[in-house]
């Protein structure tokens, strides 16, 4: 999937507009956070396009979001960063001013990926908190505080 669409910033959904305002307010490096089931739903209605930064090996044995665009932040059992990030997410683009959704396993790699994308120039990419698995819980398990896949939203698993 390479097509994705865009939204004009003048006429931003509520959701994005308050996830600016967060971020503004705490000085973050990049448009701005959202909930996983917010991310959702600004899909469904065509305003953002979800991409996945996990690597191939997490997609594959742990589940991946239908209909979402893979880029991978960092690869192999190192996750070694990927130095061509930007440049393979601009190619999976539809234009700069596309709303950009990433996520990770818990909403940290992607944060940093956010971070990058922003100062090379993509204005409206955003974080979705927790990622797909959430963060570790008291038992250091995944899945049960948080994430994509704890809030009942779709995903498959090869």
């Amino acid at each position: 999937m390479t097509a994705s669409p865009t939204i004009e910033t003048t006429i931003e959904s509520p959701v994005l507009a308050a996830a600016r305002q967060r971020a503004k307010d705490a000085g973050l490096p990049f448009a701005g956070s959202i909930s996983p089931t917010d991310a959702w739903d600004l899909q469904q209605q065509g305003l953002a396009v979800i991409v996945d930064v996990r690597s191939n090996e997490e997609r594959k044995f742990v589940g991946h979001l239908p209909d979402s665009v893979h880029v991978a932040w960092a690869t192999g059992t190192a996750l070694t960063r990927n130095p061509r990030f930007v440049k393979e997410l601009e190619g999976k683009l539809k234009d700069k001013q596309t709303v950009v959704l990433l996520l990770c396993r818990s909403g940290k790699r992607s944060a940093l990926a956010a971070e990058a994308a922003s100062k090379a120039g993509l204005p409206n990419v955003f974080n979705i908190e927790q990622g797909f698995e959430g963060d570790l819980d008291e038992a250091q398990q995944r899945g049960y505080s948080g994430g994509w896949r704890f809030h009942k939203l779709p995903w498959v698993q090869d």
